[in-house]
């Protein structure tokens, strides 16, 4: 007698490495609540998909990030918790406590964390501009809502890259990662 598979053959997927773009100090976590700790640059402001990819990359950087707190400003859709390496993480928004350009991360091993979140529709030259300087391990600590006011002062308009608008939202472990 003679046994029969009536499975199809497995095929072959190719595996995506999640990416982020991302520009981190690489020095010790900020000082203060308010000091950024680098910049995200994200694709869209698909905040679920978007979040699961940064916690992503960044887990085996920090630590297991617990908890991700936003400012939902700028963000059409707030989830309530994202996937991250196969875990929930409890994703929380703050109106006032939190700087509108910036998210917040918790992780077990670097403790509290602070981003710039560069506008998804920001052109390139601005987006490199606003990464370096939130992640610049020398000059005076600066807000993220000071770093976007500034380089709309600087290079507002179309400079900007975002047609003449910069949104109200906001390379290297000191290099670029995903970028």
């Amino acid at each position: 007698m003679s046994a029969t598979n009536s499975r199809p053959p497995l095929r072959a997927i190719p595996f995506r490495a999640p990416a982020a773009r991302l520009a981190l100090k690489s020095e010790s976590p900020s000082a203060g609540p308010a000091e950024l700790d680098g910049a995200w640059w994200p694709p869209s402001r698909d905040l679920p998909s978007e979040l699961s990819a940064l916690a992503d990359v960044l887990d085996p950087l920090w630590g297991q990030i617990t908890r991700i707190a936003v400012n939902p400003r700028s963000w059409p859709i707030l989830p309530p918790r994202i996937f991250v390496n196969g875990r929930v993480v409890k994703v929380g928004w703050f109106t006032s406590e939190l700087d509108p350009h910036a998210i917040l991360l918790l992780s077990r091993i670097a403790g509290r964390r602070n981003l710039l979140v560069v506008p998804p529709e920001t052109g390139a030259p601005a987006a490199a501009r606003l990464m370096a300087a939130a992640s610049a391990e020398t000059g005076p600590p600066m807000t993220a809502t000071a770093l976007m006011s500034a380089e709309r002062t600087d290079h507002g308009g179309p400079e900007a890259g975002t047609g003449g608008a910069f949104l109200s939202y906001g390379w290297t472990q000191q290099s670029a990662v995903g970028m």
